[in-house]
């Protein structure tokens, strides 16, 4: 199970991050919420594999410190989504499935 197809209808948008929108719920250690639209990660289910970042030929992402976090206490962070090229790569390679790349 990955991030919610359909997080833009599903979620409200809740608050800001590095320049990107957060979708919530939001509980703050626990729930997360979804970093980013153009670019969405799923803080609560990314386990901080760090595939995407790597992958990126943009240099698009960036590690985010999630301390208390109970799946992990990093978080791939889409800071900079608006450089995407949609080249798909990180959502090719993230094994928990919890990117979405659309384009605008």
């Amino acid at each position: 199970m990955g991030i919610d197809p359909d997080f833009k209808k599903n979620r409200q948008k809740v608050s800001t991050h590095s320049n990107h929108d957060v979708w919530g719920p939001v509980e703050s250690p626990a729930k997360l919420g979804i970093h980013g639209t153009v670019v969405a990660v799923d803080w609560d289910i990314c386990n901080a594999d760090g595939s995407c970042i790597s992958v990126c030929p943009v240099t698009l992402f960036e590690w985010n410190d999630t301390p208390g976090n109970p799946i992990s206490e990093k978080k791939s962070d889409p800071a900079r989504e608006d450089t995407c090229i949609f080249c798909m790569a990180c959502v090719n390679v993230c094994p928990v499935q919890a990117i979405k790349v659309t384009a605008p």
